[in-house]
């Protein structure tokens, strides 16, 4: 188990280096995704950020035609 001061730690530098999204999706569509992602080796937040990142490049691919 972890101390206070290393989860303030972690606290604190999550906070500085990251911005949080408040993500909603219809009840059961987490565990599709989670299981989605699992079966790729990846974490939920890991594969959200990828489709993400693979939606924009995809997205502006299209608009430097």
């Amino acid at each position: 188990m972890e101390s206070k001061p290393a989860t303030r730690a972690k606290n604190k530098y999550n906070a500085k280096a990251y911005d949080r999204i408040a993500l909603q999706v219809y009840k059961g569509e987490r565990d599709k995704l989670r299981a989605h992602a699992e079966a790729r080796g990846e974490s939920l937040n890991g594969f959200i950020n990828r489709a993400i990142r693979e939606t924009l490049e995809r997205d502006n691919a299209r608009n430097e035609d």
